[in-house]
């Protein structure tokens, strides 16, 4: 189950669960006061009929000032009643319920709740779950369907690209260096890299682990930056002979997003530095740096015309996949600053 099936999975649940949860609790609370009303007119009934024969042994009798209302429960501690007493207006005859068997009666009644509550809501979780499973069934049939759409794009964009990139290398050939042809293979380059974000988004991936050899990785990734963007002067500041266990694909994915962001959205004649220390990389641009550092990782936000707001996501998603943590330090009109905490070298 994708993510966002199980952020929709999770909200419907709540949501029916919330509200069904709430009422069975409104209805348990009213039927529970009205069990304390028919165990206290019960108990009432009883002591009417005790005044009449005493012959009642759960109950305490005695006589009292005639200063209470009659044929009443009273709660004070107990339960008691008060009854007339036949050719006396001075007393009363009082008959009581002590409070242990009185909190017993109610335990009985709270327990007996209690029960058919937590079968309500045993219920209540198995229909939550049922209705977020139906609910959710539409959205999966959408994104399906959304994919296979994307996918079939994305195998028909082969060719031409293919077409498009041999012939401008072609052309480099007959005419030599053009500004114009840069130009194509620049844009060239920016729609491979978008089908290779959706491709990354869309598929799932083989996460082999396989020894790089950090400092040539790198360079090769600054050097297909360098063709496109060739007023950005990088410098990479790793040292030789550094090695770590890890993806290539997906750490290629990884940098190859933070590097194009970096000199895409760079000034001109910027900088772009690559530094590793302590298990720390760290890619820092003179750009134009980031407004919402919070939401830069959220799918398809962007804060730029350009794009469709995946790559960075694509970044996040891939670096848990690696369990590589990133962090973004950036101030508008300065630049940006990506630390990626990667493995311990072996």
């Amino acid at each position: 189950m994708r993510r966002v099936e199980i952020e929709a999975f999770i909200k419907g649940f709540l949501l029916f669960f919330l509200s069904m949860g709430t009422l069975v609790s409104v209805l348990a609370y009213s039927s529970y006061t009205k069990e304390i009303e028919r165990l206290d007119a019960r108990l009432l009934d009883k002591m009417r009929i005790c005044s009449f024969d005493l012959q009642c042994q759960e109950f305490s009798i005695n006589f009292a000032d005639n200063n209470f209302s009659t044929y009443k429960l009273y709660k004070q501690g107990g339960i008691t009643a008060y009854f007339p007493i036949l050719k006396s207006k001075k007393n009363l005859l009082s008959i009581a319920l002590s409070k242990e068997k009185y909190n017993q009666e109610i335990d009985q009644i709270r327990q007996a709740l209690i029960k058919e509550f937590l079968l309500f809501f045993l219920v209540i979780i198995v229909l939550s779950i049922l209705f977020s499973l139906y609910t959710l069934s539409p959205l999966r049939q959408s994104l399906r369907l959304t994919e296979e759409f994307i996918k079939d794009i994305l195998h028909d964009f082969n060719t031409p690209l293919a077409s498009l990139r041999l012939n401008s290398s072609m052309l480099k050939l007959e005419i030599g260096e053009n500004k114009k042809i840069n130009r194509i293979e620049s844009s060239i380059e920016s729609v491979l890299t978008l089908q290779e974000n959706l491709r990354c988004y869309l598929f799932d991936h083989e996460m082999q682990q396989e020894t790089i050899e950090l400092q040539n990785f790198v360079s090769q990734l600054v050097l297909s930056m360098q063709k496109i963007y060739t007023d950005i002067t990088y410098t990479i500041d790793i040292p030789t002979n550094l090695t770590l266990q890890s993806n290539p694909k997906a750490l290629e994915r990884i940098l190859n997003n933070l590097l194009s962001n970096a000199s895409k959205y760079n000034k001109q004649q910027g900088h772009v530095t690559i530094q590793y220390k302590d298990q720390y990389l760290t890619i820092s641009d003179t750009g134009k740096g980031i407004k919402d550092t919070k939401r830069i990782f959220d799918r398809f936000y962007k804060e730029q015309d350009r794009g469709i707001g995946v790559g960075l996501h694509i970044v996040k998603k891939l670096c848990d996949e690696l369990h590589i943590t990133i962090q973004v330090e950036s101030k508008v009109g300065i630049g940006s600053r990506f630390i990626l905490r990667l493995p311990k070298t072996p």
